[in-house]
């Protein structure tokens, strides 16, 4: 177990930063979304397709 640990540690730590950069995001993403901010911006006006949701 550990010659396995010691040949795989470089994948390890790459591994473990990749899920907590992508933990981070998902986080922020959650925070956003709670405090009503939109991904886009919400400026739909500005929107190429804020004729269609201006229409509904």
């Amino acid at each position: 177990m550990l010659t396995w640990l010691s040949q795989n540690i470089g994948t390890i730590i790459v591994l473990l930063v990749v899920v907590l950069i992508v933990a981070a995001i998902v986080k922020s993403m959650r925070r956003d979304k709670k405090n009503g901010k939109s991904s886009c911006g919400g400026n739909c006006a500005a929107c190429r397709g804020g004729c269609v949701h201006a229409q509904k």
